[in-house]
């Protein structure tokens, strides 16, 4: 177990700032350029987080800016530009490598996981043998409009979108996709 008497007083500081950043709301523009990057729409997304990105006058900007990357990298990816989407990897990775697990409802781990394993598929071919960019495994950034994310909150795996709960269903209200509680047996991240 970690003891904080331990640690550092600058780094005892830097975990104080970063929790306390984590604990804020959502820009707006990021929650749209969550949205956008859910539904696919990379290059909108991008543009959205960056107006979030120059808009913050905290270190969260970093976490924008770390997400907005992780857009090109997936636009990229749809444009079958593959060592561009290597390159801009890295940056991403550099941004989001600080931030907790979640941060301001963004499920930031499951972001970074989701991003390497999408780079590990396109490392692992040449562009000659490269399937069409459809094929790839382009999963949607989780996360709450909540300030915590400590809800639970479900992800449709269809369209991206938030899910509600209803008695014993977990339904997507944009594409009706839905679970009942019989499947909440599975360990979902």
């Amino acid at each position: 177990m970690l003891n904080p008497s331990n640690l550092p007083p600058a780094l005892l500081w830097y975990i104080s700032c970063v929790m306390q950043e984590c604990d804020q709301r959502l820009h707006p523009r990021a929650a749209e350029g969550l949205r956008l990057f859910n539904h696919g729409r990379y290059f909108e997304a991008h543009e959205a987080l960056e107006e979030a990105w120059l808009d913050e006058p905290g270190e969260i900007r970093d976490l924008y800016r770390g997400i907005l990357q992780a857009a090109v990298v997936y636009l990229h990816i749809t444009r079958r530009n593959y060592a561009g989407a290597l390159k801009v990897y890295q940056r991403s990775r550099k941004w989001l490598e600080k931030w907790p697990a979640v941060c301001r409802g963004i499920q930031v781990a499951r972001l970074r996981a989701d991003l390497s394993e999408a780079i590990d598929e396109v490392g692992a071919m040449s562009a000659q043998t490269a399937p069409p960019a459809d094929a790839f495994t382009l999963r949607p950034v989780r996360w709450s409009e909540s300030r915590s994310g400590t809800k639970n909150d479900f992800v449709c795996d269809r369209c991206g979108s938030v899910m509600y709960e209803k008695n014993c269903r977990v339904i997507c209200p944009n594409c009706g996709n839905f679970f009942d509680c019989s499947d909440l047996t599975l360990q979902y991240d």
